[in-house]
């Protein structure tokens, strides 16, 4: 800044339109244009390019495509022109006022860039003065444009235009002027100069274009005649020549030398005298000639003294200030009075007050006190006058104040109202007016009771008197007798008597109130008003400054009720005083509401509801509701005669009221007032008649103020009943009727309006200008209606207030496109940023597109948006809302967002779509804010870096392909992003920017996206090269410890709350994703170290344990949900990981024991993730090394909710049955009734609490620890009987089926058993499983699931009964046979069912439920003494059906084929791998798929597998069928040896038949069925030790080396058991007599020629070396081999079955 500034306003140089010509920059059409502006505007053609060129980069409203339209068009080039003449003048008045803030704050130490405004004044100081006068000058003689000198556009509009122009900058000229000589020293000659440069401009008033001057343009003269006036005084130097004065060396005046100067002037004022601008100067003078040449006070002075008198001098001051004050930059305003200040003070020193009055002493004593009210309200000067003496200066005037005070109130209240400016002069006042000592009173004739001196000087009070005619008992002023009274002013008429009388000034305005509640309705009240005004507005004042000191006046302030209820109820109100009472009692709310409120409510001022609000309708309908006095008094006295002091003050009191945060019940009373204001006020306040300009506006900003405060009162100032609430008022009324539609008139106001309201205020207006209040009018409609629409309850029609908004108007006058216009409003920053926030909560709630909204101008609204997101001085806060709304726009505004990308399609090969950055593209900016290189600088601060990425963030979650795609291809575009992840943050304790955890978060959350969405192969190199150093720089250890730091930070800080709770969230949501990709993306994103992962899931475990323990907040349990849900995913991915980790089930057990502690409804879903991570845990670890410390605890806490949930399951399940009957009886259409508290979910905490359990019991094999926990607590009776009813009902299946596992697993152990069957668990399954299934007359293929086996299904329940029973049974032999025997009874049916079934339906659920059930018969063939007893025809029903059985599995597993066929006919698809396939080695899997080809292979791959799973059932169901009739045949050894064995004991089950089994129910099984067993199993084995065939698909490349082992001794174990059961029942042929012996050969040369054949087979087999058998590893008994009593071969080395076989063969040959 240097003298460019002056320069620029003075610069017309001579013609350049040959350098424009010549200027190849320029493009023609603006070559021309600019010749237009310099002819309008009488501009250098160079200049008026440069400003054509300023105006198109910062106010044009187009786009380029747009402005070549309008340069063509006349009309509309015209109106650019014009637009282009305001934009150039008001450029010009900002250069002035750039000045004139120099010059403000230069030398004020306050202002952070003092040193740099005083360099620059410095540097302009020489030539400023001289430079702006010789302006000024050129402006008042300048001659009025016309047509012919400026061509056809300049109207007598335009002329007026450039006048009001011409007079805006004489003003602003002016205002520098003075502001520098309040600075800077006058020199005579200039005072010489200014004053007749004054005097022929007439002070403003003889203009040379006055005939121009018109109604509009008053007050800029006005102001230009105070600045003239201001400046000649400030040139005389009063302060300096009143020092010199009392210092008495006024030879150091500047005009103490200047003889010549001071005589030129006095002619000069001698002409002066028929202006009131001159008073000023005229007064001056005179004190100036009166110090300085005491003794020449010649009749020169003395005319131009009186002159200034008769001008009304005081008057003019005090006008002048107000002037000044009303309007204006506060420096000038407070300056001028500074001024005024040193004058008044040297006047009334140097000069009587007598002499200084010229119509009457009233009048002008009392415009002395007004112009000394006006100075002293500068802030400074009160204190100042408070330590001056009392008889100097303006201390006079007080003095005569108080002499005639209490006779006239008036005057001394009024000074002491301005001497009150804090808290210090507040004490001073209080005091002062405490301790009085004179009274003064005025009589007409002298009273009877006093005595006087001759001269009638002293009179003598002779008795004590009451002053104030009040009742007993009240407040009152006594004078004593003997007081002595002078008498001041002695006549005939009047007397006025001073008493020399102390008392409190405040007891005295107690009586003065008192007195006026006395004669309210007599003719003297407006008398007593006009005395009681000045004491309240004093006590408004003094409590609005200085709290304190508000109980000293609780008499006062307690009787304004009382006064406001009188005053309000006369027929003609003193409408004054009533606003002062409202103002007072205002302050007073502000500190204490509720006492107010519950004085105000029974004074019937306020509007009140005559019957209890119930309901919406009845209030907003305002039935029962009266207006009070208030109203009565708005309708009948303000709204006809246009003045609104008590609506102003009304309004104030209510907003204070409820920003007070009264409680419900007094904001329910407040209820009529507010409706008052939304039904009466807000819809109709713009039609009032109004006498001042700006209190429509004021009006109207005072309605929303109070609005807004209503609709930001927190939730809990409210209680949420059926009645209405005031915000629910608010918020009904505004969308639901026409006070909504007012906001939405005051937001369509539109920017060009404030722009016009502005450009019409006086040049330097301060911030209660009309603008200003319009401005701040629309940015409260703004906020107030995206809080409504906030806090609207949801409803699926759209309100009339949304309907308004979002409708769409002709010519683009929606309401839409007017709020995105703001964007071009430059004055207030907030305006549009409360703008674009109201619009981003449109774009989010409202179905319309914005995009179609703004039409025609969507090019240039974006250009503008953008162009003030990329302008480094633009206020932040737009930038950041800027960016939020696009945010939200990703989104939701399809048409918009692409407008804003701005994507442009690079012209490449057919088909392959690439894009490039447009121009106008926002990405231009979004990549310079995130560049690393800009972060820390002044332009993007962390709050714009987050808006940035949070933008990013959307563009990846919307998947917006072709922006994306652009942002990969961006050099070091990942290296940008990436940057704040290896920044070093604050410890959470300290953190001051919370908007960086978010920062952080969202760059976490694109990484994730980008690692999610593009297959690993295709990411980008650079982004590889940053997950690696990410990694290398041990950046996942910093952000896991960071993040456990921040969650102990939380759960330690819970009691204050964390101030940045939801970006700590955001973080650990996104740390948490991250971590979670890393799982299965661990190779892309280096996260491959074990320790490493060690270390991360440790901090993990860490931070949940912290947030879980303690005592338990809603953030903290947020936190500690979110960090369960990670360590539960870690657990189960990093299995590896957590199997080294040091002791995670003491940590976890102590989470537990907290959660289970904590609130149950917000802990469901938590508890359910800490026992899933328990289970995994105990899975994982097991007890780590035994350490069984923390058992006993853990299981008493699982066993105590396992019962707690199931007493809880039974309540819901009979609930919802009886909710179900009932719904059936009354045929109800409600389909989603509400589920019960309880739900059965698979991840339910109750079922996963089972699953604990049954860990915790496995865990615990001897069973010390949960023997002692059941006798505890009754766990099994509350799981038996939840169990028993869900069984019935047929609900809560996973519940079920968790109990049956931990049932299971307690029945292994004998304790286990015996404490499952003494709970009753008989009476729990027997009959209720029955409800389970349903038995089918007609075949077993309907009541055989086809599931797959995994899933949950009823039944599984069964197969799980199935196999307790057999458990049990197994573990407690003799002790449980009667149940188990009751068990079959009942199931018979089913049993015999599944039996068969294997023949039809061979799903893997049915073979296991075959499976199940042959073990449990197995079991139960032990006792076959017991079951023949109790049950022997279904004894022979079973043993028929497993010889069935075992022909059909023999069948099935001979004929593979066959087999096949039927998978795929049955099934039509393969069925899903089988358990072979659970354990698959990853490289065989990719062996088998490249030797098979690509899908073909596949899929037979698939179908084999599914083969072998069958055969694999099937082959455990036949071993254990075999099993199973080995107990129903003879013992071997028994009837080898024992001839008198009873053979009736035992039935034949096999027929004499040695034919293959064939697959028809109607052949019975044979001996040839058990020799084809024996031939299969032979056959398989065989098949196993075969190498494998690299085309074909073996077993051997099916399974893994375990299972085939396991196979293998399967085989071994069915041939065994098959080989005994033949032998038996062989020999029990050949024994029995009623066979007939030529069978009984047959039989033998059969067996004979068979077995041997076996038997060489077998021997070859080996030889080769094939294991001995272990009985089946796959068997849940090992019980059932008395042929085999142990593994060790025989001498031969052959298996000791074999020697049994050759032994019988030997036997039959005989």
């Amino acid at each position: 800044m240097n003298f460019k500034v002056t320069v620029i306003i003075v610069c017309f140089s001579s013609s350049s339109a040959a350098k424009v010509k010549d200027n190849k920059d320029v493009a023609q059409p603006l070559k021309e244009f600019g010749l237009r502006i310099s002819k309008l505007l009488n501009l250098d053609e160079q200049q008026s390019v440069q400003i054509l060129q300023c105006y198109l980069q910062e106010d044009y409203r187009g786009t380029r495509d747009s402005l070549k339209v309008v340069l063509k068009d006349e009309r509309q080039s015209q109106a650019l022109l014009l637009k282009i003449a305001d934009y150039y003048y008001e450029e010009r008045m900002c250069l002035l006022r750039c000045v004139l803030l120099l010059l403000t704050y230069f030398q004020d130490e306050r202002h952070p860039y003092s040193a740099e405004y005083s360099n620059s004044v410095t540097k302009l100081e020489k030539d400023l003065v001289s430079c702006y006068q010789a302006q000024f000058e050129s402006l008042f003689k300048a001659e009025a444009p016309t047509w012919e000198t400026h061509g056809n556009l300049m109207t007598e509009r335009q002329v007026s235009r450039w006048f009001l122009q011409c007079l805006r900058e004489q003003s602003l000229l002016l205002e520098i002027i003075f502001l520098y000589y309040a600075y800077f020293e006058m020199s005579p000659s200039d005072l010489l100069s200014f004053t007749k440069m004054f005097k022929e401009q007439g002070f403003g008033l003889r203009q040379t274009n006055r005939h121009l001057v018109d109604k509009s343009m008053d007050a800029l003269v006005d102001r230009i005649g105070y600045l003239s006036s201001l400046i000649l005084v400030e040139g005389m130097d009063i302060d300096f020549l009143h020092k010199c004065a009392l210092e008495d060396c006024t030879e150091q005046h500047q005009f103490s030398c200047a003889a010549d100067v001071i005589k030129e002037m006095d002619q000069l004022l001698l002409t002066f005298g028929d202006i009131p601008h001159h008073g000023p100067v005229l007064l001056a003078w005179v004190l100036l000639r009166h110090t300085l040449r005491p003794d020449e006070t010649n009749p020169v002075v003395r005319r131009i003294g009186n002159t200034a008198l008769q001008l009304g001098v005081f008057q003019y001051l005090s006008t002048m200030l107000k002037g000044l004050g009303a309007s204006g930059n506060n420096c000038t305003a407070s300056t001028a009075k500074m001024c005024v200040y040193g004058l008044l003070s040297f006047v009334i020193t140097s000069f009587e007050e007598e002499s200084l009055q010229t119509d009457g002493v009233a009048t002008q004593c009392s415009h002395l006190i007004d112009a000394a009210c006006e100075v002293l309200s500068a802030p400074s000067l009160a204190e100042v006058f408070w330590e001056m003496k009392p008889n100097m200066g303006l201390g006079m005037i007080l003095d005569s104040a108080v002499g005639m005070f209490p006779h006239q109130i008036g005057p001394l209240l009024q000074l002491l109202t301005a001497l009150l400016s804090n808290k210090s002069t507040v004490k001073k006042v209080y005091n002062f007016l405490d301790k009085m000592s004179f009274y003064t009173q005025v009589y007409k004739h002298k009273p009877n009771d006093v005595i006087s001196k001759d001269d009638e000087t002293l009179w003598r009070r002779q008795t004590q008197k009451l002053l104030y005619p009040l009742g007993t008992g009240q407040t009152n002023l006594w004078m004593p007798q003997g007081v002595l009274g002078q008498v001041m002013i002695g006549g005939e008429q009047t007397y006025v008597v001073r008493w020399d009388y102390s008392y409190s000034s405040w007891t005295l305005f107690t009586c003065e109130v008192e007195m006026l509640l006395h004669v309210v309705s007599t003719a003297d009240v407006l008398a007593h008003c006009a005395r009681v005004k000045p004491i309240l507005d004093l006590v408004h004042k003094i409590i609005s400054t200085d709290w304190t000191v508000s109980d000293c006046l609780l008499p006062l302030t307690s009787r304004i009720y009382m006064l406001l209820q009188r005053l309000t109820s006369v027929i003609n109100p003193p409408v004054d005083v009533i606003a002062s009472c409202v103002n007072c009692l205002s302050v007073l709310a502000a500190r204490m509401p509720g006492k107010v409120w519950s004085s105000l409510h029974h004074t019937g001022f306020l509007p009140f509801a005559s019957n209890p609000l119930t309901n919406m309708a009845q209030c907003v309908s305002a039935e029962g509701m009266k207006a009070g006095n208030y109203g009565n008094l708005l309708v009948q006295i303000e709204q006809p005669r246009g003045e609104y002091a008590v609506t102003i003050a009304f309004l104030r009191l209510l907003t204070t009221l409820v920003k007070g945060q009264l409680g419900s019940t007094q904001n329910k009373g407040l209820i009529p007032c507010v409706l008052l204001v939304l039904k009466e006020m807000l819809p109709t306040y713009h039609k009032w008649r109004y006498n001042t300009y700006g209190v429509r506006e004021r009006i109207g900003c005072l309605i929303l103020e109070l609005i807004h405060a209503i609709l930001n009162l927190s939730p809990e100032g409210e209680d949420q009943g059926s009645t209405p609430t005031l915000q629910s008022l608010c918020i009904y009324s505004l969308a639901n009727t026409e006070a909504g539609q007012a906001v939405v008139n005051i937001m369509g106001v539109g920017v060009d309006t404030i722009d016009v309201v502005l450009a019409a205020q006086p040049s330097s207006c301060g911030a209660e200008g009309p603008g200003q209040i319009l401005i701040q009018t629309v940015k409260l409609a703004f906020s107030v209606t995206n809080n409504v629409i906030r806090l609207k309850p949801p409803s699926d029609a759209a309100s009339p207030l949304e309907q308004a908004l979002t409708q769409h108007g002709g010519h683009g006058s929606n309401l839409i496109a007017v709020l995105a216009k703001y964007i071009y409003h430059k004055h207030d920053p907030a305006l549009p940023r409360l703008a674009i926030q109201l619009l981003k909560r449109l774009a989010t709630v409202a179905p319309m597109s914005v995009y179609a909204c703004l039409g025609s101008d969507a090019a240039a609204i974006r250009d503008a948006f953008l162009t003030r997101l990329q302008s480094k001085t633009e206020d932040m806060r737009i930038k950041v809302m800027i960016l939020e709304f696009l945010t939200v726009a990703v989104e939701t505004q399809p048409g918009l967002i692409e407008l804003f990308l701005n994507l442009e399609v690079k012209d490449g090969s057919e088909g392959s779509k690439e894009f490039l950055l447009g121009e106008w593209s926002c990405l231009h900016v979004v990549l310079d804010l995130i560049d690393s290189k800009q972060q820390g600088k002044y332009w993007c601060p962390p709050l714009l870096h987050r808006a940035a990425l949070a933008f990013l963030l959307a563009l990846w979650q919307d998947r917006r392909d072709s922006a994306i795609s652009v942002l990969r291809a961006k050099e070091r575009f990942w290296e940008n992003l990436t940057t704040p992840l290896f920044g070093t943050l604050t410890p959470p304790s300290d953190t001051t920017e919370p908007c960086v955890l978010e920062t952080c978060a969202f760059v976490m959350k694109i990484i994730g996206l980008e690692i999610y969405y593009v297959v690993s192969g295709s990411l980008e190199q650079s982004l590889k090269d940053g997950l690696q150093k990410f990694s290398n720089a041990r950046r996942y250890e910093y952000w896991s410890q960071y993040v456990k730091a921040l969650v102990c930070h939380v759960a330690a800080m819970e009691e204050e709350g964390v101030c940045y709770f939801a970006e700590t969230q955001m973080l650990i949501s996104a740390w948490r994703m991250l971590l979670i990709l890393a799982t299965g993306h661990s190779e892309v994103m280096q996260l491959t170290d074990d320790s490493t992962k060690l270390k991360l899931f440790m901090d993990v475990l860490d931070g949940t344990q912290a947030a879980l323990t303690t005592p338990t907040s809603v953030p903290c349990l947020r936190l500690g949900s979110m960090m369960a849900t990670l360590l539960l995913i870690l657990l189960k991915q990093w299995r590896s990981v957590v199997a080294a980790a040091p002791d995670i089930l003491s940590p976890l057990s102590l989470i537990l024991e907290s959660v289970l502690q904590a609130d149950q409804q917000l802990m469901e879903r938590t508890k359910a993730k800490v026992f899933s991570a328990l289970i995994s845990v105990l899975q994982i670890q097991g007890l780590n090394g035994g350490d069984i410390s923390q058992l006993p605890q853990l299981l008493l806490s699982v066993c105590e909710t396992v019962k707690d949930e199931a007493l809880a399951l039974i309540d819901s399940t009979r609930h919802m049955s009886q909710a179900g009957d009932a719904a059936e009886d009354e045929d109800s259409m409600e389909t989603d009734s509400p589920r019960g508290p309880q739900k059965d979910q698979r991840d339910g905490v109750c079922v996963l609490a089972l699953h604990l359990a049954k860990e915790l019991c496995r865990t615990d094999e001897d069973g010390e620890h949960w023997v002692l926990v059941m006798r505890k607590v009754p766990v099994l009776p509350s799981v038996l009987s939840a169990m028993e009813l869900s069984l019935r009902s047929k609900n809560n299946l996973y519940f079920t089926e968790a109990a049956l596992h931990l049932l299971l697993t307690l029945a292994r152990t004998p304790q286990g058993a015996a404490a499952v069957a003494g709970a009753g668990v008989i009476q729990t399954i027997c009959l209720p499983l029955l409800s389970v299934y349903e038995v089918s007359s007609n075949g077993a293929s309907q009541s055989f699931s086809r599931k797959a086996q995994d899933s949950a299904c009823w039944p599984g329940v069964y197969r799980l009964c199935m196999s307790l029973m057999e458990s049990l049974l197994k573990t407690l032999r003799y002790n449980f046979v009667n149940e188990a025997l009751d068990f079959v009874g009942v199931h018979q049916e089913r049993i015999l069912q599944c039996l068969n079934a294997v023949r039809t339906v061979q799903s893997l659920s049915c073979l296991d439920e075959a499976d199940h059930t042959v073990g449990f018969l197995l079991q139960l063939s032990s006792f076959c003494k017991e079951w023949q007893f109790h049950l022997p025809k279904l004894l022979r029903d079973v043993q028929v059906n497993l010889c069935y059985l075992c022909q059909t599995c023999t069948y099935l597993l001979h004929s593979k084929k066959m087999l096949h066929h039927y998978l795929q006919a049955k099934n039509g698809e393969a069925l899903p791998p089988g358990p072979l396939a659970r354990t698959q080695r990853p490289q065989q899997t990719k062996e088998a798929a490249a030797a098979g080809g690509a899908g073909g292979g596949e899929r037979e791959e698939a179908e084999q597998k599914a083969l072998l799973a069958v055969q694999c059932s099937l082959l455990k169901i036949l071993s254990k069928t075999l099993a199973t009739l080995q107990h129903f045949t003879p013992d071997c050894c028994q009837i080898l040896l024992d001839q008198c064995m009873d053979l009736a004991e035992y039935r034949t089950l096999f027929v004499l038949s040695f034919t293959t089994p064939a697959f028809d129910p109607d052949v019975a099984p044979s001996f040839g069925t058990l020799l084809a067993t024996i031939n299969v199993a032979l056959g398989t084995l065989s098949e196993m030790e075969k190498k494998k065939e690299p085309a074909s698909l073996s077993i051997a490349s099916l399974a893994s080396s375990e299972e085939i082992q396991a196979l293998k001794s399967l085989l071994m174990f069915t041939m065994e058991n098959c080989f005994y059961v033949l032998i038996s029942q062989a020999v029990r042929c050949l024994k029995d007599a009623a066979i007939l012996p030529r069978d009984k050969q047959r039989l033998k040369q059969e067996l004979s020629s068979e077995l041997s054949t076996l038997l060489s087979s077998l021997s070859r087999h080996f030889r080769r070396g094939s294991p001995s058998s272990p009985a089946g590893g796959l068997l849940p008994s090992s019980q059932s081999k008395p042929a085999t009593p142990g593994s060790k071969a025989a001498p031969e080395g052959q298996e000791p079955f074999i020697q049994l076989v050759q032994a019988f063969v030997r036997l039959v040959q005989r």
